[in-house]
């Protein structure tokens, strides 16, 4: 697997070796060993999978210390766009946001550690997002920000008009009124 670095720390792509004959493919999802060596030391402990349909946008979400989760993200039918949000105070990139492609065709991961928020746009018909989480949910500890944040103008790589949001994610608050404890 090749580990590619995004220009906030600790904010990881993960691009798995692949190997692909006329049957078909194969490649690993997840191996805690080759994960461990590449230095990410996570102690899975929930999937989550969610099917959604063109133009949703989920997000953005994260889970209040210390309930706070890393997730290892990937579409595994379909294309999103993959969104983070840097919610640690004592970051240099506090507040701002890096998105990548995930889809079944590039078969990428997203590595997003705990502090952060998280989001994503489905660009195909349909897509499926896998998530691993080294912390399980918390109701009481769920946190959002409004998708349409105009001080992150985060770019969902969808026309406004073609967005479906759902009500609670229309009412998280923006990122200046946003409760965050990372």
């Amino acid at each position: 697997m090749e580990i590619i670095q995004t220009p906030i720390q600790d904010l990881i792509i993960i691009k798995p070796r692949i190997f692909q004959d006329e049957r078909g493919h194969f490649f690993e999802t997840y191996n805690r060993q080759s994960y461990q060596q590449a230095g990410i030391n996570l102690d899975f402990c929930q999937d989550n999978q969610s099917k959604s349909t063109y133009g949703v946008v989920r997000g953005l979400h994260y889970q209040l210390h210390p309930h706070s989760q890393s997730k290892l993200v990937t579409a595994t039918y379909g294309k999103v766009w993959d969104v983070a949000v840097d919610l640690r105070k004592d970051s240099p990139t506090f507040g701002e946001w890096f998105g990548v492609e995930l889809s079944a065709e590039n078969k990428l991961q997203f590595l997003i550690p705990r502090g952060f928020a998280h989001g994503f746009s489905v660009l195909s018909k349909e897509a499926i997002f896998s998530y691993k989480c080294d912390n399980f949910y918390n109701q009481a500890a769920e946190g959002g920000i409004l998708y349409n944040d105009a001080s992150l103008n985060i770019d969902w790589k969808l026309p406004a008009e073609e967005m479906i949001v759902s009500l609670k994610d229309q009412q998280f608050p923006n990122f200046q009124e946003a409760i965050m404890n990372f």
